[in-house]
């Protein structure tokens, strides 16, 4: 691919065969997730794949709780939902004896504030699935079979190469590219981290007839390990295990026999055959992060910027909300509603939080290695509150303009709508791509008033009858108050519910540009 400087007037092909607004390469979750979330706001985007035809496997098998937040704001909540597999139970196994059963997120329940309790298993296929049919709707088909071999930037835009020779011209180009990314490397950004060579695992989908499929199954001996994992509506499992070596003491590549050889050695149960092997693959233990999220107007977002260990599962599920917090700001400046400084903050917010999770997963990794030394523990030990992600907020961004909550994510409340007395939830009123603001109190309604005249389009306004207190209570909230909450449900400011409250929403949108 090119370099990443300017382009040269021979260069730039404006009257290219293929014209966007945003290119997404790249058709994963990360990148379904940005496909769905601009073309949702009006943006005019394509989203390209190398790959000759989608994939069936389960991959990143889990989405956590504030991903389902965010996929229920696009539509699909109630899909993965019905899809996926919420407080699985995980029976641990020592010499093949099942010894203990935990239920993951066990001890909780779904709260005013955060309305889910758990993940939910379901296999990266039929994540993907479900956003391809959400981004078809939207009228967005990914082109599969399509290649990005070489692009420029100038400064009105991306124009790139594709395999078949089309060019394509985009006002900006966003590489979900995955941990090898092209686009990465043709930037020059550099990727810097370690990979273990020893820490190694073989893993795949494979049949296991006869196995209870209301388990994921988890035998950890001294000297051995394996994880069969069932999926809803499936017939295959997902299995995790210690690779064989061969005469030289080197790592065996993965293969049915292998799995058969290691399942009869930990589970002893002599009538189950594994079959049917869909997907093979050998994982190593990277952990690497990009040094910039963002060249010009290219961006780099997923495993393309911060891969780690599988810990927790949060690979998946940081690469989705990457793309949900760089979406809105692309579609704001796109269509017009902020200035191009706005895509600064998206490195600014997601760098950090792509540290904070490689350190996140490092940890999690050893307590869960430290862990199954002992009979009856099980992945269960990678559990803690950070894992939901529920927790992960932008207090130190730009875009937090103050008051209580600034910059954290936005909570959910049953409440009514003071016009209509009608009975709604707040994310319910964030989904979109807007800005929402919330009045609190009586006196709110002149301010939201005022403020709606000047956002415009940018903002939707709601008198909120808290009639139950919960959602002063998760705001922080004491007297009458306006919340501004951004479109990717952060809260933006918190201030007074009077006319220089009013001012204070207006000067920030004003801010956007």
């Amino acid at each position: 691919m090119t370099s990443n400087g300017v382009a040269t007037d021979a260069q730039i092909d404006t009257q290219a065969d293929v014209q966007a607004d945003v290119l997404i390469v790249g058709a994963g979750p990360a990148g379904l997730t940005l496909a769905c979330t601009l073309a949702r706001a009006g943006v005019a985007v394509r989203i390209i794949d190398k790959s000759r035809e989608f994939h069936r496997a389960s991959r990143g098998k889990g989405l956590n709780q504030r991903s389902r937040e965010l996929f229920e704001d696009l539509g699909v909540g109630e899909q993965v939902a019905a899809s996926g597999i919420e407080h699985i139970t995980l029976r641990k196994y020592r010499d093949g004896v099942a010894i203990a059963d935990t239920v993951t997120f066990g001890d909780r329940t779904p709260t005013p504030d955060a309305p889910y309790a758990s993940g939910l298993i379901i296999p990266q296929w039929r994540t993907e699935e479900i956003l391809r049919g959400r981004l078809a709707e939207l009228g967005v088909q990914v082109e599969l079979g399509c290649e990005l071999t070489e692009f420029t930037q100038d400064e009105d835009g991306v124009t790139g190469v594709l395999g078949d020779g089309r060019r394509v011209r985009a006002g900006y180009l966003v590489g979900c590219d995955g941990g090898r990314s092209s686009i990465r490397k043709a930037l020059g950004v550099g990727f810097e981290g370690k990979t273990d060579a020893e820490e190694c695992m073989v893993i795949g989908d494979v049949r296991a007839d006869g196995l209870d499929p209301a388990y994921w199954h988890q035998w950890f001996d001294e000297d051995a390990a394996l994880l069969l994992c069932p999926f809803r509506g499936s017939t295959h499992w997902q299995l995790q295990g210690m690779p064989e070596r061969d005469a030289e003491g080197r790592f065996a590549p993965p293969s049915l026999e292998g799995f058969q050889r290691l399942f009869d050695r930990c589970a002893r149960i002599p009538g189950v055959r594994l079959s049917d092997p869909t997907w093979f693959s050998t994982y190593r233990i990277n952990v690497r992060m990009a040094d910039r999220f963002r060249v010009g107007r290219i961006f780099l977002a997923g495993d393309a910027a911060h891969v780690h260990s599988i810990a927790g599962g949060l690979g998946m599920n940081t690469g989705i909300q990457d793309a949900f917090n760089l979406g809105w700001k692309l579609a704001f400046v796109v269509r017009g509603l902020a200035g191009p400084a706005l895509l600064d903050t998206y490195e600014e917010e997601r760098l950090p939080v792509a540290a904070w999770t490689l350190d996140l997963t490092d940890e999690r990794l050893r307590a869960v290695v430290e862990g199954v030394q002992e009979a009856g523990v099980g992945t269960e030990a990678v559990i803690t509150d950070d894992v939901t992600t529920l927790g992960v907020g932008y207090p130190w961004s730009r875009l937090a303009a103050g008051g209580a909550k600034a910059g954290h994510r936005a909570p959910d409340a049953p409440c009514r709508l003071a016009a209509t007395g009608k009975d709604v939830r707040l994310f319910e009123l964030f989904a979109g791509p807007h800005f929402t603001l919330l009045g609190f109190g009586p006196d709110s309604a002149a301010a939201l008033a005022e403020a709606a005249a000047a956002g415009g389009e940018r903002i939707r306004t709601f008198h909120i009858d808290d009639h139950e207190g919960h959602a002063r209570r998760a705001y922080g909230l004491e007297g009458d108050a306006l919340v501004l909450v951004r479109p990717d449900n952060h809260v933006a400011l918190s201030t007074g519910a009077d006319a220089a409250g009013a001012g204070d929403v207006t000067d920030y949108l004003k801010r956007l540009g």
